[in-house]
């Protein structure tokens, strides 16, 4: 285990140091070091390793949502009003739908089994998305129309969104049915989580003003109770995901000063945990299932980005954005990895027929995506944003 967390940690760093000096995203460089790593190349990775994989992606999502929550300040939602609302959830409920009706034509899978991949692949990523809005920000570049803030809010609740209509599925795929009962069920688990985080986020808020505890120590309680959450989704009919971001989103509002402080914690926690997030997400692909699906693959995710681009243009469709805007926004919403390492082995873990084929395009989608994403996000802000400098 020691020989296997040396390699996966120096090789990380070797390939991410080229990566970023070829102005790549660096979570590419993790994804290849799994590859190299695991058990379809060198198997190089200790099996005690492969078999909390899914334990440790669980625990990397927790880290991406407590981190969504900690920076998504609602007033920049209320500032950029209803496009916001709109690009929330239209592009992903798009590129769900529309994945789910073409890839059945394309692969052998089951109607379930397709939409299922079209919420793994549909959101957007924070890793690439989130410290480049910022920068955008800092620089004031687009923010006379807060274009990047637009872009930081709505991007954080459309991964959100996507997880919860990820884990209703699979709901539907072990209970193979739709019931009534569990329709009327859906929003009273989604009120409920909002209702159980902004409690207990109102609750750590009272006891961290009223208690000295080092940062350190709050964060292992929010972690402590993070995990509780999800623990209680199997008791308790409610999102246990959306608790986490309700309870994160609650300290900002109530305790900015603690946000901001946690928030740097948590940063520093990330990147050990997209290290490890990408890494096995990389050793858990079969890179052979590629010369099946190649060209397919790639073009169902085509089919998806088209879609998506279509429906954050209709998102924007009555705001003053210029075409110039409207287009960088697009371009803003391309990027994919984070959520799609986080719940891309999910089904393949659970012994799904078409699990294999999910992760790997879910795997491909980031190698499409991400570098593409970012790259037009550095190369065209200057130029299709104005700047307030």
């Amino acid at each position: 285990m020691f020989l296997s967390l040396a390699l996966i940690i120096i090789l990380s760093i070797i390939l991410f140091s080229i990566f970023t000096k070829l102005n790549l995203p660096g979570l590419l460089a993790f994804i290849i070091t799994g590859i190299i790593l695991g058990p379809f190349v060198l198997d190089l990775m200790a099996d005690n390793i492969l078999d909390i994989s899914s334990d440790l992606r669980k625990i990397a999502l927790i880290v991406i949502l407590i981190r969504a929550g900690l920076s998504l300040d609602l007033s920049d939602l209320k500032s950029v009003g209803k496009p916001a609302v709109l690009l929330s959830f239209i592009p992903a409920t798009i590129e769900i739908i529309a994945i789910g009706l073409i890839s059945p034509l394309l692969f052998d899978i089951t109607t379930i089994e397709a939409f299922i991949l079209g919420s793994v692949i549909a959101a957007v990523s924070p890793a690439v998305i989130v410290p480049r809005m910022i920068n955008l920000i800092n620089k004031k570049i687009g923010t006379d129309k807060k274009i990047p803030q637009l872009v930081l809010a709505s991007s954080s609740i459309d991964d959100i969104f996507v997880i919860i209509i990820f884990t209703i599925l699979l709901q539907v795929y072990e209970t193979n049915t739709v019931e009534l009962s569990q329709v009327l069920l859906l929003p009273v688990s989604l009120l409920l989580g909002v209702v159980i985080g902004i409690v207990s986020g109102s609750f750590f808020v009272y006891l961290f003003k009223k208690l000295h505890f080092r940062d350190t120590l709050k964060v292992l309680i929010l972690f402590g109770w993070s995990f509780l959450l999800i623990y209680m989704e199997d008791i308790i009919p409610f999102s246990g995901l959306l608790a986490i971001i309700a309870l994160a989103i609650t300290i900002l509002e109530l305790y900015p000063v603690l946000a901001n402080r946690l928030t740097s914690k948590f940063s520093k926690i990330w990147v050990m945990a997209e290290m490890m997030l990408f890494v096995l997400i990389g050793a858990a692909v079969d890179i052979f299932l590629f010369e099946e699906i190649g060209i397919l693959a790639f073009i169902l995710i085509l089919i998806g980005i088209t879609f998506r681009s279509v429906a954050v243009t209709f998102s924007l469709i009555k705001t003053k954005f210029s075409i110039k805007e409207k287009t960088f926004v697009c371009f803003s919403y391309l990027p994919k990895a984070t959520v799609q390492a986080a719940i891309g082995a999910i089904p393949y873990s659970m012994g799904m027929p078409g699990g294999k084929l999910i992760l790997a395009i879910s795997v491909l989608s980031i190698f499409v995506t991400a570098p593409v994403g970012a790259i037009l996000i550095d190369n065209t802000a200057e130029k299709l944003l104005n700047s307030n400098k």
